[in-house]
């Protein structure tokens, strides 16, 4: 037992370097003031305050969670479809269409983003709708395999017993496939709106630069103008918000499984 745990060493090591230094530093920068010695920290939470104060960030954060909800939907509903759609194949025929499907996912994002630019910019659209398709294009695939997955991993008996019950397939649809699916759907909402309410990359190509997400302010603050505190107190706000939402998809996923 003891030589199992020591191979974990190299994992704690990279979490601890990787992961919880960073985060030690950003809620370090987000807790002091701009500009402060090594050795002189002043403590604050006016880089909070600030971002709660001013109605312009509110509202950014606002539109940032409306994109990623509409995002989220889109894609369940133009996911789910597809997904039931591919899991009523043959198995080989499964597997060609989970491998075109996930094709798209090996180009780098940014080069997806600069191709639908281009493709846009030949339509007359507001800078939310150029985002939107931008983001259900990336984040799509995510949800149709999880939802594939789940339905795939059903006992088909389910549905026959449901036939010989006198239930349509609307009923068996209702009562067996969607209600059996429902860990599948959360797992692809939590890969699709999480990283799309922190998206900054796809906003900004597909936005023209007028159109400001969270991820973007984030971005601003720690490149642009050097604020590295007031950048950190929002990446810990996001983070939050993030953790929130993790918090309330699993718990939505436990109740439904114990239904």
């Amino acid at each position: 037992m003891k030589s199992f745990f020591r191979m974990s060493y190299p994992y704690i090591l990279w979490i601890a370097i990787f992961i919880v230094a960073p985060m030690l530093m950003i809620l370090l920068y987000a807790l002091t003031r701009m500009g402060n010695e090594t050795l002189t920290f002043q403590f604050t939470l006016d880089n909070f305050a600030r971002f709660f104060r001013e109605p312009t960030f509110i509202s950014v954060l606002i539109r940032s969670l409306r994109i990623a909800l509409e995002t989220t939907v889109l894609c369940i509903l133009l996911g789910y479809p597809a997904a039931l759609f591919i899991a009523n194949l043959s198995e080989k025929k499964q597997t060609l269409m989970v491998l075109l499907l996930t094709l798209p996912m090996w180009i780098n994002m940014l080069l997806k983003t600069y191709a639908w630019r281009g493709i846009l910019q030949n339509f007359d659209l507001v800078s939310e709708m150029k985002v939107l398709i931008g983001m259900v294009y990336v984040f799509l695939p995510y949800m149709i395999i999880q939802i594939h997955t789940s339905i795939s991993k059903m006992d088909r008996e389910l549905f026959t017993a449901a036939y010989d019950l006198g239930a349509n397939r609307w009923v068996t649809f209702k009562k067996v496939i969607l209600p059996l699916s429902v860990p599948g759907i959360i797992s692809g909402i939590t890969l699709v709106f999480l990283p799309a309410v922190s998206s900054f990359v796809i906003p900004k190509l597909l936005g023209g630069g007028d159109y400001v997400l969270i991820g973007n302010l984030i971005e601003i603050y720690f490149i642009t103008t050097g604020d590295w505190n007031f950048g950190s107190a929002i990446s810990l706000i996001m983070a939050l918000i993030i953790i929130a939402s993790m918090y309330l998809t699993k718990k939505i996923d436990r109740n439904a499984q114990e239904e």
